[in-house]
């Protein structure tokens, strides 16, 4: 029975279905993609262990197909097991080693950057300076007390929590949360002087983000307090100024205040705003450039004058970033992506990937590999044609 486990996951017709499966899943998910977007193709189709299907406004979905977990992890075995059953150390055998392992490490790498690898921007104004970056997809809901001028203290509820949870309770809340109602994307109007999210069909487009909204209450023992509806289109300059320039003179600048309730004694703010990741150290806007070519509006150039302050390594220094020449610090790599709506600022697209290097040191072993076996061959080969 164990000799015919082993023989399953060392078989050569394993590996050649899992890379059919895998160019299968290629095939559909790319297919899928037009209706779906990227970004919910790689959740549920790379980044799961099946892909799930079930009739439109149906509660429930069977498996379909494997998914890119699945088709991975059974893979990745299935090298090791090969690997391990068929080791040999001699020079015939050495370039299929080290393929072997190279192969091996880059489904590790992969498998690594699709759990950790985080990718935000940060947006910094002229003149001024940032120690967060924040998410472009995912948002959050910030409550924030704003008594004490000088120290404010926030809890934020991630995107995640707001979808799947009615209430929610936090031991540093004096309160109960309520979600009314979640948008994943949002369209804002105005009536009556107050401004109104209404949902909006989620946006697929790779060039289109979707923009999300919440009505919540927050249930205290002197009652509700609210509903309040929140989105982003409050907290982002770039949504904010869309919606100056679509409403003309019925925008105020009162719409984008946040949301602000009392509550024995403390004052309480409530935005919804993209997911930030604080760092420690900030970055200071000094210089924000944007060359065109000549006579055109094409870009030419971006580039951000900066400096690097980090009170814990006692660093202040400047650091220019500009295309093709990022940033590389604290395990994050800051790219120059694009600049504020009134050119005033920059935005930074910060990249955390710990195995960033991974898929270079797999690719270099795979080829000194080849390389290995390839000349063993010929030196062997050559020798045969002198004798």
């Amino acid at each position: 029975m164990l000799s015919k486990v082993v023989n399953f996951f060392t078989s050569l017709k394993l590996t050649v279905a899992c890379l059919v499966l895998a160019l299968g899943l290629v095939f559909i998910g790319t297919i899928a993609q037009v209706r779906l977007g990227l970004w919910i193709v790689q959740a549920q189709y790379f980044g799961s262990w099946f892909v799930m299907w079930g009739p439109q406004g149906a509660s429930w979905k069977i498996p379909v197909f494997p998914g890119g977990y699945l088709i991975g992890t059974v893979l990745l075995v299935n090298l090791i097991a090969a690997h391990i059953k068929r080791f040999e150390l001699s020079k015939k055998k050495f370039g299929i080693f080290v393929i072997h392992a190279g192969l091996i490490l880059l489904l590790v790498g992969q498998l690594t950057t699709q759990l950790y690898q985080v990718e935000s921007f940060m947006a910094i104004e002229e003149g001024g300076q940032k120690n967060y970056s924040e998410s472009e997809r995912t948002a959050e809901l910030a409550i924030i007390d704003v008594t004490d001028t000088n120290d404010n203290f926030v809890v934020a509820i991630p995107q995640q929590i707001l979808q799947k949870q009615n209430e929610i309770r936090h031991e540093r809340l004096p309160f109960t949360v309520r979600v009314q109602k979640f948008s994943e994307n949002s369209l804002p109007s105005i009536e009556q002087g107050k401004i109104k999210f209404t949902e909006k069909s989620l946006e697929v487009s790779m060039n289109k983000i979707n923009i999300p909204a919440v009505t919540v209450e927050f249930v205290t023992d002197e009652g509700a307090k609210g509903p309040f509806s929140v989105s982003s289109w409050q907290t982002r300059k770039q949504f904010v100024q869309m919606m100056a320039e679509g409403f003309e003179s019925s925008f105020d600048r009162s719409m984008i205040e946040p949301a602000k309730f009392s509550y024995k004694g403390r004052e309480y703010e409530v935005t919804l705003r993209g997911r930030r990741y604080y760092k420690d150290f900030t970055l200071a806007l000094h210089d924000f450039r944007f060359d065109r070519y000549m006579g055109t509006a094409i870009p030419k150039n971006f580039s951000s004058r900066v400096t690097l302050i980090n009170p814990n390594t006692q660093e202040n220094r400047e650091i220019n970033i500009y295309m093709n020449n990022p940033l590389r610090y604290g395990g994050e790599t800051f790219y120059q992506s694009s600049f504020e709506p009134d050119e005033s600022g920059t935005v930074l697209q910060v990249v955390r990937n710990p195995s960033w290097l991974v898929p270079y040191i797999s690719c270099l072993m795979v080829s000194v590999g080849l390389i290995a076996q390839f000349m063993y061959h010929l030196v062997g080969f050559a020798k045969k044609r002198r004798a």
